[in-house]
């Protein structure tokens, strides 16, 4: 089973087109342009046709037919977008003027037809019916607060709830789902509702008996009792306990190296070498996606042998080497096996960015959009652990996550942070292409768990 896994991703990473291949996976910011068009001096105008990857701040990614990636300042173009603006999933026409720095500079923008975008039509017209307050309420998944949780579902209009053990502890299987069913009443949109369920250490709802009689085990038990077949039968009972309680996406796999007992991160992780815990994560993100429920990636770009960012600042200076050969083969694997999300740790990795952490650093998450070629949803650890909020406010820390890339952010401080959003958009410093691009992707997500009614 091991070296079937291993093969297929080793099939899936090597596919050629916008899926992420080793080329791709090693250019860009951290190891040379994205193009080597890009990289020479033209005097011409050209034109390039492709698919949107990415729309921010004067900033557009597309993927041509060949595979190709392209990024363009949008600052100074004549943008021919018709009614819908534009969205992720677009087909468009891009008149520009090559440079030779990887960013080139658009001359114009114009929208092909309509209906070769990849885009569904229903998320699309539920894009067009929401306004900005909804669109970016939808970008934060919610710490589920201990009271007044269904009035905070209806007055905001949340993108979702995480629980933890509190919103487990006093409640049976029944009454549980009887409270998430009332949540989803009240969404317009339905709502994400996650849980951290990794198996050991970190259980929410299987460590209460009257949930489960026994909580799952922790990867590393799995695996030294029986191997990956252990792995995969744990990953489809595990799903099918939370679906069963209205739970549509775990927090998991983690995803993080440690072979170091003596780690913060030790016992959350298998425990092996970077093949094997590729192979591994390959492995439990293709089960949960036959089991329907969502898959998420952490902690990007790996805590390594680092500290709790819970707890405060926690600083990487590991070489670049170290995270291509070592810490980001299981994330690649991850992605590769079709995982839709990656969380992005609050470490300050010096090779990458050496002032911000990752989940604040638009050099980190124009690795995973432009490097890799991920289009699926990029969300930052939780804003409210000490690494962020003892440097950051509550405000700052929220605008800079979204002008990083974050598509999702995890909060238990939306009612502050969802209006300083409002605020840095309506100022110019957050470009609405950007959180119309981030609002689709996470429709898209929830359209792929089967969250909204088919037809």
């Amino acid at each position: 089973m091991l070296q079937k896994v291993f093969a297929v991703f080793l099939a899936l990473l090597f596919l050629p087109g916008c899926v992420s291949s080793s080329a791709q996976i090693s250019s860009g910011a951290f190891g040379g342009p994205l193009s080597t068009e890009s990289s020479q001096s033209f005097t011409e105008s050209r034109a390039a046709e492709g698919t949107v990857e990415d729309a921010s701040m004067n900033s557009l990614l597309i993927c041509t037919d060949d595979g190709e990636r392209l990024r363009f300042s949008t600052e100074n173009a004549q943008m021919d977008l018709g009614k819908s603006g534009l969205l992720l999933g677009q087909r468009v026409e891009v008149t520009y003027l090559p440079a030779q720095q990887d960013v080139a500079a658009a001359i114009s923008v114009r929208l092909l037809s309509e209906e070769n975008s990849l885009g569904d039509e229903q998320l699309k017209n539920i894009l067009y019916s929401m306004t900005l307050e909804e669109k970016v309420a939808q970008m934060f998944w919610v710490r589920c607060p201990e009271q007044g949780a269904v009035q905070a579902v209806s007055d905001w209009q949340i993108g979702g709830f995480i629980l933890f053990g509190r919103d487990f502890a006093e409640k049976t299987p029944e009454t549980f789902r009887q409270v998430v069913d009332e949540y989803q009443k009240n969404a317009k949109i339905p709502l994400l509702i996650g849980t951290d369920e990794e198996g050991g250490e970190v259980v929410r709802a299987s460590r209460y008996r009257q949930f489960r009689a026994s909580a799952f085990p922790s990867p590393q038990q799995l695996y030294a009792q029986g191997g990956m077949e252990s792995i995969l039968s744990d990953a489809a009972d595990k799903s099918a306990f939370l679906l069963d309680l209205g739970i549509n996406v775990n927090l998991a796999p983690v995803c993080d190296l440690s072979i170091n007992p003596a780690d913060y991160i030790y016992s959350r992780t298998l425990g092996k070498d970077a093949q094997t815990t590729a192979s591994y994560v390959a492995a439990v993100v293709q089960q949960m996606q036959q089991s329907g429920i969502g898959s998420v990636l952490k902690h990007f770009p790996g805590y390594g042998s680092n500290g709790d960012t819970h707890l405060g600042f926690v600083r990487d200076d590991r070489p670049l080497e170290t995270f291509r050969n070592e810490d980001w083969i299981p994330f690649q694997a991850g992605i590769a096996a079709g995982a839709p999300s990656v969380l992005v740790s609050h470490t300050i990795v010096s090779c990458m960015d050496d002032s911000l952490p990752a989940s604040l650093s638009p050099a980190v998450h124009r690795l995973l959009r432009d490097d890799w070629g991920f289009d699926g949803i990029i969300m930052t650890d939780d804003l409210s652990m000490s690494a962020i909020c003892t440097q950051y406010g509550l405000e700052e820390a929220a605008i800079l996550a979204v002008q990083a890339g974050n598509d999702l952010l995890i909060s238990s401080d939306f009612e502050v942070q969802i209006p300083a959003i409002l605020q840095a958009v309506q100022q110019g410093a957050i470009s609405p292409l950007q959180i119309d691009s981030s609002v689709m992707r996470i429709l898209r997500w929830k359209q792929d768990l089967g969250l909204f009614p088919e037809g």
